[in-house]
């Protein structure tokens, strides 16, 4: 998830002490990086979240201001990975254009010291000032195994502070200890990497052994309350049954939780719109704001109900640790298709934004599953399509109970997900069969955090900064393509004698009539050609374009009507069909092609995947449309 992660930009002291926070993934990283600036990041409680350089400003308890750089999550110094590559290249001073760090935090998590004192060793190798953030020890207290974190010191020859990320104020023993003068000493110059990477790993494995046996740590834990619910939530046939049980409830309250305020929405946007419209002398500037802005933009803002509801459910599932038992469990259905259950994580963050998905796959080490998790992922139902989904499936299928629990359009919206799930997954099996390397088995080598109550201020911000980039966007690119859209029905005027509609005239009906030709074998009006032109900067903006046009289509009281009952009166069930097919695979917006160009470094990926993703939704669209035609 981090789908939809907002990073805060932050103007910085270039001059400042430079501190590096490097750990494991699931130690606290981030959220000790919160505490520490105030930064707004988001926290979630699986691997492969931090996949970029995140920087914020900070104060010590003397007031003495410095940098913090929060690296991605790494387990050792020999990169497996793009995003630990990244960690090991800032350490060693060979990142271009930044500064090698002036002191090291390691986190470390207090609960699992025989796994993160490993990384602590090899950065202390580096000669780089180090110190050791015990993170979560409060936790390790509540398990009865509390850590001296003087005795630990003793033994790793740095400093050891505890630390609660999580809880306020439980990074201020740290935020002291910066304030020492004697941490900002170089201990000697940087050492190159250990060239036997197993001898280095296994000497570091025994230092550690013989820390812990000295501290009386080195006992095995007994069975924990996450242990005991692995048993169920791992089980091989509860496990996949509660899995799926628990995403179908997800949908089914996107629809019928979200009823009530949208329709709240739906009443303030007319009420909008009939207002400003009854200050204004019919012309130009009347048209642009009812027919433009407000019922483009309206159109869209009526479905960020059911967006926050999504983003809850996934927020809840990230902070309580349950998604990376969710790739566990799909791991074998994921190798049937030539991946492993690590392309999980990225592929569900691809529900919230196809983007952050793609830029998560950096946690992946092998190159080939790497590209084909980029390539399938825009498959997965990204939120920008949800209010296209909505629109139909409210406009098309009726609002009634099956089996008296279960919300019909719910069932379509699962049935919807379903299918870009299995089309994602039958693409990976294709380059499984015709790549090489496809299907050499991988082994799933992943860690299970421990679960955690999910934090309610992190639930907050999370759907905070969802909606304040939904938002951004309704103001933002969705408007000014809204206006472009008003402005492409309005002119030119139509010629005198005219018996049509006046958009039929404008640049807009022309190129819609053009790309009918097209679209016309699936399906699709010359209003639905024209709307998906703009969809293709934003999928949402389909919406408002659909509001624009066909509020300048009509007159009177069809002006006015709710989108969904227009379009239900004069699209056929087999159009709207074809067109939810459509959005199952259709051709990823720009930034999303922009970022895929980026992350594989050219434009022949790119184009590759924008071409497979039109063909598949055509085909799927006119399978659909011939389909519901010979049926309806």
């Amino acid at each position: 998830m981090k789908a939809a992660v907002q990073e805060a930009v932050v103007h910085l002291h270039p001059a400042a002490p430079l501190i590096a926070l490097v750990g494991n993934p699931n130690c606290g990283k981030t959220a000790l990086f919160n505490r520490l600036t105030g930064s707004r990041q988001k926290v979630a409680n699986y691997a492969g979240v931090t996949v970029e350089r995140k920087e914020g400003r900070m104060q010590t308890a003397a007031g003495k201001t410095l940098r913090v750089l929060d690296l991605p999550g790494a387990y050792s110094l020999y990169p497996r990975s793009p995003d630990e590559r990244v960690t090991c290249d800032v350490l060693y001073g060979r990142a271009v254009g930044e500064k090698r760090p002036d002191l090291v935090v390691c986190v470390v998590d207090a609960t699992n010291l025989r796994r993160n004192l490993r990384l602590v060793l090899a950065v202390k190798r580096l000669g780089i000032p180090c110190v050791v953030a015990m993170n979560m020890s409060d936790l390790a207290e509540k398990a009865g195994r509390p850590v001296d974190a003087d005795a630990l010191a003793r033994e790793l020859g740095v400093p050891v502070v505890a630390t609660v990320g999580v809880a306020s104020g439980g990074e201020q023993s740290l935020r002291t200890l910066l304030d020492n003068p004697e941490l900002w000493r170089r201990s000697g110059p940087a050492l190159a990497p250990v060239q036997d990477e197993n001898a280095s790993i296994a000497g570091d494995h025994e230092e550690v052994r013989r820390i812990l046996q000295r501290l009386g740590l080195d006992q095995i834990v007994p069975h924990s309350a996450t242990e005991r619910i692995d048993s169920v939530v791992l089980h091989p046939v509860a496990g996949p049954v509660l899995l799926a049980v628990v995403l179908f409830l997800i949908f089914q309250a996107v629809f019928a939780w979200a009823e009530t305020p949208m329709g709240w929405i739906e009443q303030l946007t007319a009420w909008t719109g009939d207002a400003v419209g009854a200050l204004l002398p019919d012309g130009w500037i009347k048209s642009l704001l009812v027919d433009g802005v407000i019922a483009g933009a309206g159109g869209v803002v009526v479905f960020l109900p059911q967006i926050v509801i999504l983003f809850f459910f996934i927020l809840i599932l990230e902070e309580s640790g349950y998604l990376p038992r969710a790739a566990f469990l799909l791991d074998r259905l994921m190798g049937s298709v030539g991946l492993s259950g690590r392309s999980f994580i990225p592929l569900l963050s691809s529900f919230a934004c196809a983007i952050p998905g793609i830029m998560a796959t950096r946690s992946i080490s092998n190159p080939r599953d790497r590209l084909v998790t980029i390539m399938i992922a825009p498959l997965m139902t990204c939120s920008a399509r949800l209010p296209v989904y909505a629109l139909l499936i409210g406009a098309f299928i009726p609002q009634r109970e099956v089996w008296g629990v279960l919300e019909l359009q719910g069932l379509v919206l699962f049935g919807l997900y379903a299918a870009g799930i299995a089309g994602a997954l039958a693409v990976a099996w294709v380059l499984k069969r015709f790549t090489s390397g496809g299907r050499m088995v991988r082994p799933l080598m992943m860690e299970l955090p421990n679960y955690h109550w999910p934090s309610p201020a992190n639930i907050l911000l999370g759907l905070w900064q969802r909606v304040r980039i939904f938002m951004r966007r309704v103001g933002g690119i969705i408007l000014g393509l809204t206006i472009l859209m008003w402005f492409l029905a309005s002119f030119p005027a139509p010629p005198a004698g005219a018996t049509g509609p006046a958009i039929e005239y404008s640049l807009a009906g022309m190129l819609g009539q053009l790309l009918a030709v097209v679209f016309e074998p699936i399906g699709f009006n010359w209003q639905i050609s024209i709307a998906l032109v703009p969809g293709l900067a934003a999928r949402e903006v389909l919406v408002s374009s659909l509001g624009t046009v066909y509020a300048m289509s009509g007159s009177g009281d069809a002006a006015a009507a709710a989108l969904s009952g227009i379009i239900s009166q004069q699209w056929s069930l087999a159009t709207a069909f074809s067109l939810l097919a459509w959005f199952v695979f259709a051709p990823q917006c720009l930034s999303t092609l922009a970022t895929v160009r980026r992350e594989t470094g050219g434009w022949k990926m790119t184009i590759i995947m924008a071409g497979y993703l039109f063909a598949l939704a055509y085909l799927a669209s006119f399978v659909t449309y011939r389909i519901a035609l010979a049926l309806t």
